[in-house]
């Protein structure tokens, strides 16, 4: 048998690996070379899985909430979270049981307060896929099977308590997820139709239409955001439904929001207008705007979805101002903002702490958007070390 049948070994070995490694990059396209990289970022890895979760939560929210949004009990008002175990112990010793305890009630007598005193003598079993309300899945399918709760149906299990009503707070914050998250996405879903056309009109024809565009977008970055949304969110009548008032906040958080990207899609085109592709499809006859649209806009994808993916939270974050001061969502719609509308004053954080817990949610949500973008942004040149 030859030498060449052999795999090559010591620094053959190494200089084989490292040809290889170097012939798969040379052939690898552009997206390879980009996830190549992002996978190299550990931090943004967690943060993607962590934003794919909260989508998925966002999806399945009636089959992942122990309760629907709307459930009270006027005995369980305030109730504070109960914390699962995992253990019991019998006679025949330990054996896995996962329940939570019960509590009893104190009132006090002049002021009428209530006060809740775990009792481990009531004992409430908590399993998965158990069944409980019924809810249509996407408004489609009837199901009552929940991803998590009460493994009796009608026992009082709350894992992070409950607000003034008796609602669960854990319930309300997954469906506030769909709300929000959604707001998010769709706000910048425009924001990025917006700033793509007005950004890539404005860097590839220059002149007046330029200036006018430019003007625009300083004349609206010049504007405190803040005030500027109170102004146009309180011009929405009070009459209007929640889905109307949630497509005008949505389309009002668009409107300010895509000037960054106009700017960096206009700086884009400028250096990309004078490159040998454009002027070659310039020269074919390609009308304008398929040079823009089929040849321009695909050269920076990249870069445009870390942009978009950077812009998310700053959507979410203006949803959650808006609707906490009140001028934004409004209840019956459930969202992060509209939740911590409870938690306004010192009394209610004093008497359930519990009611803070969306915004736990939206700084979730917020630093794992973050990272990701960070990581996209660092992955959309691949060629830099």
């Amino acid at each position: 048998m030859t030498a060449a049948a052999y795999p090559p070994t010591g620094d053959g070995a190494s200089a084989s690996a490292r040809v290889h490694a170097e012939t798969r990059i040379v052939v690898a396209n552009q997206w390879q070379l980009i996830w190549w990289k992002f996978r190299k970022h550990r931090l943004a890895m967690l943060a993607g899985a962590v934003t794919i979760l909260l989508y998925v939560v966002a999806l399945f929210a009636e089959f992942v909430a122990p309760y629907s949004a709307g459930t009270y009990s006027a005995q369980h008002t305030f109730l504070p979270p109960q914390s699962i175990n995992l253990l019991q112990w019998t006679e025949a010793g330990w054996r896995f049981y996962p329940h939570v305890y019960g509590h009893k009630v104190q009132i006090d007598q002049e002021s009428f307060k209530r006060t809740y005193i775990v009792d481990e003598t009531i004992i409430y079993p908590v399993g998965l896929f158990v069944r409980g309300e019924e809810y249509k899945l996407w408004g489609l399918f009837t199901l009552d099977v929940h991803l998590i709760g009460a493994a009796q149906f009608g026992d009082p299990v709350h894992l992070i308590g409950t607000d003034r009503l008796g609602r669960d707070v854990l319930s309300r914050t997954i469906y506030g997820t769909r709300v929000s998250m959604s707001v998010g996405l769709v706000g910048v879903g425009l924001s990025l139709l917006l700033g793509v056309i007005l950004g890539g009109i404005s860097g590839y024809y220059g002149g007046l239409i330029d200036n006018l565009i430019q003007r625009a977008i300083e004349i609206l970055r010049s504007l405190p955001t803040i005030p500027l949304w109170m102004g146009l969110s309180a011009a929405i009548p009070l009459t209007w439904p929640p889905v109307r008032v949630y497509f005008a906040i949505t389309v009002l958080l668009s409107l300010i929001g895509w000037t960054t990207l106009a700017r960096e899609v206009r700086g884009r085109f400028l250096s990309l207008k004078t490159e040998d592709f454009v002027i070659a499809a310039r020269l074919d006859g390609v009308r304008e705007m398929q040079i823009i649209l089929r040849h321009m806009v695909p050269s920076m994808t990249s870069h445009i979805i870390a942009s978009v993916t950077l812009a998310i939270p700053g959507m979410i974050l203006a949803e959650t101002a808006l609707s906490f001061l009140g001028i934004g969502l409004r209840p019956p719609v459930v969202s992060w903002g509209v939740l911590l509308q409870e938690a306004q004053n010192v009394r209610s954080i004093a008497t359930a702490p519990w009611l803070l817990f969306p915004g736990l949610a939206v700084v979730l949500a917020v630093l794992a958007m973050n990272f990701l973008g960070d990581g996209l942004r660092d992955a959309a040149d691949p060629y830099q070390t």
